[in-house]
């Protein structure tokens, strides 16, 4: 049932969302998918798919952060236009082709692998460990596998994409807020492919629900959008002035209360 208490939900969690992709470079869906998966299963939306369809959701509102977010941090000279490029064809063929897999596979299996992954990068910035830096060049076709397989990783998950592409660039020597604003604009083709394939993939899954296109909850969409515009560059502004070991235990610590969020939604379940 929508009502503006909903709306109201959802425009806090973009305004928080949108804050987050600014703040770490990232699409901002690791933080939507468990919580607008919960929003959906208490608004009673999607009986039985709520996952699928906080994943759809997720992956369109990520079209907006990642936009908006790559604008903020460009102006600030931090965006490699030449590894978004390479990678671009990668992305856009490993998230479509895993999103049409997605869409048809046990929402329990999904939520678990969106856990773990989660979990694993949590565990990697509190440990500390970094990929050996690589001073080998990147080359155009090592930039397209790269990209298909973040790309894949990310429609899966509705999450990844960014946290690849920075310990990716991080191995090849780029500085890290760099690397966070060309992951905010790797987010944009990730998000394109991904947010594209869950809607038709649950074209006919979803065609009794209404307000949606496949698996994409149109109200939600809107006003997470709105909300996060205005709050993506406040995040951009906040990263640019904390030290890069501050950001990264905050995500750090964001990430495993979000992946033991989706486990114990397995569990309940």
């Amino acid at each position: 049932m929508l009502s503006i208490e909903w709306l109201l939900l959802y425009a806090a969690l973009g305004a928080l969302v949108g804050f987050m992709s600014g703040l770490f470079g990232v699409g901002g869906s690791g933080i939507l998918v468990p919580l607008l998966a919960s929003l959906f299963a208490y608004q009673g939306i999607g009986t039985g798919q709520p996952v699928h369809l906080a994943l759809g959701t997720a992956l369109t509102c990520m079209i907006v952060t990642s936009a908006v977010s790559t604008r903020a941090h460009n102006a600030r000279g931090s965006v490699e236009w030449k590894v978004v490029g390479g990678m671009t064809l990668g992305i856009l063929v490993g998230a479509y082709a895993a999103s049409q897999v997605a869409a048809k596979v046990n929402v329990a299996y999904i939520a678990l692998f969106f856990a773990f992954f989660m979990g694993l990068v949590a565990m990697q910035i509190f440990i500390g460990w970094q990929p050996k830096p690589s001073n080998k060049p990147m080359r155009h076709h090592t930039l397209i596998s790269v990209g298909m397989s973040i790309g894949a990783i990310s429609a899966l998950a509705a999450v990844g994409g960014s946290l690849l592409t920075i310990l990716y660039l991080s191995y090849k020597n780029i500085e890290f807020k760099k690397a966070i604003g060309t992951s905010a604009a790797i987010g944009f083709p990730i998000a394109i492919a991904g947010a594209a394939g869950y809607m038709i993939g649950g074209w006919s899954a979803t065609s009794d629900i209404p307000y949606t296109v496949g698996y994409l909850y149109a109200p939600a969409f809107i006003t997470i959008s709105i909300t996060s515009i205005i709050a993506a560059p406040v995040g951009v502004r906040l990263s640019h002035n904390l030290p890069a070991g501050y950001m990264k235990k905050i995500f750090a610590v964001t990430s495993l209360l979000l992946s033991i969020k989706m486990c114990l939604s397995v569990a309940w379940d």
